[in-house]
């Protein structure tokens, strides 16, 4: 009979089986992912130094200290430096990695599980002896191992492998009895749990967070080396206001020195010189506000960079490179979109949340099959008196054989059709969310653009501002030596003066920040800065 053949070369088969089972890995259905390291891999044309300097001789206090040296970078440096050690960065950098650990997890799924059972028992009990007539005690010990080796596919096939030995000692007889067994189990899912697609699902879910995590690590990086160079920009504006409105206040206090002289020589009213040291008064007050805002800013650019060393909080920063105009065209507004639409983390991250719901639909399909799983069953058994003798005896005509079919299926099956019903609403949702996302980030970079063109021609309109107030200011000064003017108006025309050299740098800093950030919406910043990090590849939906 063609079982009885099968059967007779079942043991050997079933130990190569054993073998090939243990060592193979897990034939997953889809090729790994690529194990993207959990922070951005800084590549830059300029390495990264630092340049220290004292800033001056300890002052002879009780207790010496030597005061903290003076960090000299350079734009680019500072953005390398913050990449290094800002501690925001270094926790957003954990987070692929452990996620990452959930594919492991997933992955466990299929990986091959081996389980040991050993028993010993002892049974005592009466029988009727052979008489007849009377009653005999007996004594039974009886001792069982089991080894299995299962492991569950991803086609919905799930192989068990199985050696079982049995050592049964009566006193009912006089020697011991011993059965061995080899077994194997093959369980087929026809509906529900069929196929890669259905059973790879949540391996697939987990790459998927894992690349998700790698594009909100991306957005966070370049979020922080846009506001890394915008508060370096800042701060270097800061440095020129004081430097202006120090040469204003010098220029004020030469004027009140003037004014004096010419009260002295009866050529001025002594009235005249309220508005001078009003002037003075306002300069000097200037002055206080702008230190307080460089220090203000040294303190974020610090918290950004954080230099290694004592002392962090009291290290002055020397940017330098201070703003001038690079030389950029400006392009077509449409191709800061089309490379918005393909760069932009959110966007991509957002692409993934619908290739998510995708693959939660093919899930919860799945789920409302029926349970039906087809399973065979074939062994090979040996019993002697003696273990070796057992296990000889299990090539001769012994076997057993099984076959059958497991069905299953709830009758109304709500959990199942509601996590289907959630799992369309949610991806239509996903659907219209990006739709409405790209949309929002395409009037974002309209305005950056707008924004762009808007602070470049500021430039050389408060350049042009500023040059005619230098010459309202001289014309009035010289009109007050003659006595043709007032105090007030040559006051008035230095606040003027330096308001609008002030707003010319602005003009220049508002401009490099502008854009910072229409390179940072539409996802070429840390391309743009030579940086390489994770989610640089666009992702891409199916057009089904």
């Amino acid at each position: 009979m063609m079982v009885t053949r099968c059967c007779h070369c079942l043991s050997g088969f079933l130990i190569v089986c054993l073998l090939l089972l243990a060592s193979a890995p897990c034939a997953l259905a889809e090729e790994q992912v690529d194990r993207t390291a959990g922070g951005p891999t800084v590549s830059a044309d300029t390495t990264l130094q630092m340049y220290l300097a004292s800033t001056g001789q300890p002052e002879e206090i009780a207790v010496q200290t030597v005061p903290p040296d003076s960090l000299k970078v350079t734009i680019t440096e500072a953005i390398l430096l913050c990449l290094e050690n800002n501690r925001s960065l270094l926790v957003e950098r954990l987070n692929p990695s452990i996620q990452q650990t959930f594919e492991d997890e997933e992955r466990s799924i299929f990986d091959p599980e081996i389980n040991v059972d050993i028993s010993v028992g002892r049974m005592k009990g009466e029988r009727l002896a052979r008489s007849g007539s009377e009653t005999e005690d007996f004594i039974i010990d009886s001792t069982e191992g089991i080894i299995s080796l299962e492991q569950y596919f991803p086609t919905g096939t799930t192989v068990a492998l199985e050696a079982r030995t049995l050592r049964n000692d009566s006193s009912l007889y006089e020697d011991g009895f011993y059965s061995n067994r080899l077994g194997m189990t093959i369980t087929q899912a026809l509906l529900k749990g069929f196929g890669t697609d259905a059973n790879l699902v949540r391996l697939k879910q987990a790459r998927l967070d894992t690349r998700m995590s790698e594009y909100e690590l991306r957005g966070f990086t370049e979020f922080l080396v846009s506001e890394v160079e915008s508060t370096c920009w800042d701060y270097a504006l800061a440095r020129r206001q004081i430097e202006i409105v120090e040469e204003s206040l010098k220029v004020s206090r030469q004027q009140l020195d003037e004014t004096n002289e010419l009260i002295a020589v009866g050529r001025l009213a002594k009235v005249e010189l309220a508005a001078v040291q009003a002037e003075v008064a306002s300069q000097e007050q200037a002055l206080i506000e702008v230190r307080a805002n460089k220090e203000s800013i040294r303190l974020q650019l610090l918290r950004f960079l954080n230099p290694a060393g004592p002392g962090t909080w009291q290290r002055e920063v020397d940017l330098i490179h201070q703003p001038t105009l690079p030389e950029i065209k400006l392009e077509d507004v449409e191709l800061y979109v089309d490379v918005a639409m393909r760069m932009n983390p959110i966007l991509n991250e957002a692409r993934l949340e619908i290739l998510h719901g995708d693959m939660e639909l093919v899930k919860t399909r799945n789920g409302l099959l029926p349970l039906m799983d087809v399973f065979i069953t074939l062994g090979e058994s040996g019993y002697a008196n003696s273990f070796g003798e057992s296990i000889s005896n299990i090539n001769k005509d012994s076997y057993d054989a099984l076959a059958g079919i497991r069905l299953n299926y709830p009758i109304f099956n709500r959990e199942a059709k509601a996590l289907n019903k959630r799992a369309e609403i949610t991806w239509e949702q996903a659907q219209k969310a990006f739709e409405n996302l790209s949309q929002l980030v395409e009037v974002d970079i309209r305005i950056a653009y707008i924004e762009v063109d808007r602070t470049k021609k500021q430039i050389a309109a408060s350049s042009v501002t500023r040059m005619f107030n230098e010459e309202k200011f001289r014309i009035e000064t010289e009109k007050l030596r003659v006595g043709k003017s007032t105090s007030f108006l040559v006051a008035q025309a230095q606040r003027d003066l330096l308001g609008s050299r002030i707003a010319e740098v602005r003009a220049l800093t508002n401009y490099l920040k502008a854009l910072i950030d229409l390179y940072r919406l539409d996802g070429s910043l840390l391309e743009r800065r030579g940086i390489s990090a994770p989610g640089s590849d666009p992702v891409k939906l199916s057009k089904s």
